[in-house]
């Protein structure tokens, strides 16, 4: 339609300016022949003087064809001006890129799971760093379905794992894997996604069971590390045998860190804190001396509490922490940029006895909606999200705190766990029935889907 107006506008001027122009032209003949008829009766017919007066006339006709040439761009409608264009506008204010706003960034937790034929990147048998337990392919698991999903966010999308990618981010530098089991779980997962890239090296283990171990990719000059610390804070540890002066409980100290991953912090480029499970343990906590909260702990002269508060507080006083050894760090320890990434809880899918066949049957993902949090999932989730918020907030420069909120699409995935077959060949003697047989339905098959939580830290650490 704008097109058009402009068209007929300039086809109605253009016709207006015929007579005119016509008039311009006459006027022009006009005065040639009185600068002609001057010359005649005033110059004598000198061939200097006739040249004089031919430069004069000339000189006059060419200001007539200025005259002219203005009356009529006087008369033109002015040009449209040119199509905008943001680079355009970038050169003539430096600003104007500025004050564009930048894309949100990309909600990872809101989503579904849909079928992807594409193989995982390794299995079970090309990679040495899986924990025996969650290796379900060489423990003899005889369906694969589980395999072939992929996590799909609503309004933006997950690229697959790049090894390259993260390798090439890692090169010199140091990541570290700190928390429970599940931490180690992720951590490993990592490590065989980077392995079918470049093979990583053990330098170093350590703790009951090697539970804390350090990898570097020599290639690139690599470090990944597991730090063995399902609190976070300083705990002495439950015995796992009973008999005279056996623990039962954690004893869990508030207001002392773990200095086994905290002393360590300074160097480390890039920090995974995962933890919750060990929470819903019996457990005691103290802090400044005293005992502030009791979790399954009726045999003890305490008040029985809920382990939510001490969660709380022990997430939110090791970002705390994080942040002030970050500001008071000395020398390259404190210019040293740091991302922490804390991955919200892990739902586990227990549907029946945990040493019964049969505890997390399901062989496929939940559908939206056919399966939704519980309280103590949606809680533990919110108490992570809201403290790496708030330590957000509180951080200076060159500590960046993320959530890896895991937690729905997690809840989505009861198909994805060991089962029966943290053990090899469960059911080597015939069918359970009855028997009983024990079942991992916390922990996550490797490869499955804790290989999508690395997804999502590596386009969290490259945003």
């Amino acid at each position: 339609m704008a097109t058009s107006f402009l068209q007929k506008y300039q086809l109605q001027n253009h016709q207006l300016l015929l007579p005119k122009k016509q008039c311009v032209t006459y006027a022009l003949y006009a005065l040639i022949a009185l600068a002609f008829l001057h010359y005649l009766l005033f110059y004598p017919a000198s061939a200097s003087g006739k040249s004089v007066v031919v430069a004069q006339v000339q000189e006059q006709v060419a200001a007539v064809a200025s005259a002219r040439v203005d009356a009529r761009e006087q008369l033109l409608p002015p040009a449209p001006p040119p199509p905008f264009n943001q680079g355009d506008e970038a050169l003539r204010n430096p600003q104007a890129k500025e004050e564009v706003p930048a894309p949100p960034p990309c909600d990872y937790s809101d989503g579904e799971w849909v079928p992807d034929a594409r193989p995982p990147l390794y299995n079970g048998t090309s990679c040495g760093t899986i924990k025996d337990g969650q290796n379900c392919m060489a423990h003899g698991r005889p369906d694969t379905g589980y395999l072939y999903w992929r996590w799909r966010p609503r309004r933006c999308e997950l690229p697959p794992f790049s090894p390259e990618a993260l390798l090439r981010w890692l090169r010199n530098k140091h990541l570290g894997f700190v928390g429970d089991s599940l931490a180690r779980n992720q951590a490993e997962s990592l490590l065989c996604l980077l392995a079918s890239r470049s093979a990583p090296e053990l330098v170093h283990r350590d703790g009951e069971g090697n539970a804390s171990r350090r990898f570097v990719f020599r290639e690139f000059n690599a470090t990944v590390s597991v730090f063995w610390s399902p609190f976070l804070v300083k705990v002495i540890e439950k015995s796992e045998h009973a008999g005279v002066g056996a623990r039962r409980h954690n004893n869990v100290f508030l207001d002392a860190f773990d200095e086994r991953w905290m002393s360590q912090l300074g160097d480390l480029d890039a920090a995974v804190l995962s933890v919750g499970h060990w929470f819903l343990i019996p457990g005691v906590y103290h802090d400044a001396g005293k005992v502030v909260a009791c979790h399954g702990c009726e045999e003890l002269n305490h008040t029985e509490t809920d382990f939510f508060g001490v969660f709380k507080d022990a997430i939110h006083r090791t970002l705390a922490e994080v942040i002030r050894r970050q500001q008071h760090g000395h020398g390259e320890k404190k210019k040293k940029e740091k991302v922490v990434a804390v991955t919200t809880f892990s739902p586990a899918h227990f549907e029946g006895d945990w040493d019964k066949a049969g505890a997390c049957p399901k062989k496929r993902p939940y559908r939206n909606g056919e399966k939704g949090l519980g309280y103590t999932e949606s809680e533990m989730r919110k108490t992570v999200v809201e403290a790496v918020r708030a330590a957000g907030e509180a951080a200076g420069s060159g500590l960046r705190f993320v959530a890896l909120d895991v937690t729905n699409l997690a809840n989505l995935r009861p198909d994805g766990h060991p089962g029966p077959y943290m053990s090899k060949d469960p059911f080597a003697g015939g069918e359970a029935g009855e028997r009983r047989v024990q079942n991992d339905c916390v922990h996550w098959c490797m490869p499955g889907p804790v290989d999508t939580f690395n997804e999502i830290l590596l386009q969290t650490i490259l945003r």
